[in-house]
């Protein structure tokens, strides 16, 4: 509800249905596994093997130069922590160890690790199961055990009993994905809240039929269309910022700025670039122009996430809305809004299209004026 629902809500709300599912549903425990590879004189070849072996591991030779052997595979991190000192004594000093992490398995005697753990999840305030009900106009935890029970939407967790069909599964590109989701979205708004009439799912009003004579043609103003793009988020989820923004933060955001106002040049679209500022202490926010882009800092106190769902709100009463973000979190209120979500990936693949067009036209633009030269050249040597 607009009068009780902040975006954060929704944040909280998924690390409490994580929570109430792990509850829920049977957990594996898993470990982390290395890949392994070891050299050791070919007379310790034998005990390298049976070592790995007895960890729960594997290892196979994979080649031999001169008196040494090159042994290749997997063992569980818990067991290698100091086999590096132990391949030092045996062979003295003339094995060489090489480990990586390659992944997840499941551990072994899971109940005693976890009983020696003695970890209660029920007692893990700060990481709750429960659920928050709103009652009488005021929030009340329900304990997560009774939330299937209160709660006015079907359980996802089906029974071992009851068979569940997989759908047959197809391919996708990243952006028709993330349309999919949206609709489904929408439904689940539609059911809970009501139904929402942005402009995007409007269907157009019939035509009124008039008398060819007397039918008057109005040019309606092209609306503005306004791109929000959530800075950080998609600094961090394209690897060519990502990499710059290891060595300054300042140069990726330079970066996306300068690829959103060629992006904008290009789509004549009013872009509105939204940071993060809300740990500087006393940060009142601020908002500059980069070309012809908006910056937003957004004040202590505010993220980018609230800042976006509170423009989505006010721009979308009369322009066309999209906003470039993975936060999966904003897509429910920005469809609420009547704003349209693009993916960080979609939105990768829409500035490359873009940029590929741009750099096409200034390649045919040049051409054209190498061709207006070599004419002009021409000319003076006729003497025109």
């Amino acid at each position: 509800h607009i009068k009780h629902t902040e975006g954060g809500d929704f944040r909280q709300a998924t690390y409490r249905a994580v929570r109430q599912g792990l509850m829920s549903a049977e957990s594996v425990l898993l470990e982390p596994w290395y890949s392994v590879t070891m050299t050791v004189p070919t007379e310790n070849t034998g005990r390298a093997i049976t070592d790995i072996q007895n960890m729960g591991g594997e290892l196979t030779p994979r080649d031999a130069i001169e008196n040494m052997t090159v042994l290749e595979g997997r063992a569980p991190v818990s067991k290698m922590r100091s086999y590096a000192r132990t391949l030092a004594a045996y062979t003295h000093g003339l094995g060489a160890l090489s480990c990586a992490f390659c992944g997840y398995e499941p551990a072994p005697e899971q109940e005693a690790i976890i009983e020696a753990a003695g970890y209660d999840p029920e007692a893990d305030i700060e990481n709750t199961p429960d659920s928050v009900f709103c009652q009488n106009g005021a929030g009340t935890v329900v304990k997560w055990s009774e939330v299937p029970g209160r709660m006015h939407l079907p359980p996802a967790l089906k029974p071992k009993t009851e068979a569940v069909h997989e759908p047959a599964r197809r391919e996708v590109t990243a952006y028709s994905g993330t349309i999919e989701q949206d609709k489904e979205l929408m439904k689940i708004f539609t059911r809970t809240y009501g139904e929402v009439k942005p402009r995007e799912f409007m269907t157009p009003p019939p035509r009124v039929s008039e008398e060819p004579e007397t039918r008057e043609i109005r040019i309606q103003p092209e609306e503005t269309e306004y791109l929000l793009v959530d800075g950080y988020n998609i600094i961090f989820a394209w690897d060519e910022l990502k990499s710059i923004a290891r060595d300054s933060l300042d140069s990726a955001r330079a970066k996306l700025a300068e690829l959103l106002c060629n992006y904008q040049g290009f789509k004549k679209c009013e872009v509105i670039l939204v940071f993060d500022a809300y740990k500087v202490p006393k940060n009142p926010g601020s908002v500059e122009k980069f070309g012809d882009i908006t910056i937003v800092y957004t004040k202590e106190a505010e993220t980018a996430d609230s800042y976006i769902e509170k423009a989505t709100y006010e721009i979308g009463k009369d322009h066309k809305v999209r906003v470039a973000t993975s936060d999966g979190m904003e897509q429910l209120i920005i469809l609420g809004h009547g704003a349209l979500r693009v993916s960080a990936t979609a939105f990768h693949e829409e500035m490359e299209a873009v940029l590929g067009r741009i750099a096409a036209i200034l390649r045919d633009m040049d051409k054209k004026e190498n061709s207006r030269e070599i004419e002009r050249a021409l000319n003076k040597a006729k003497g025109k």
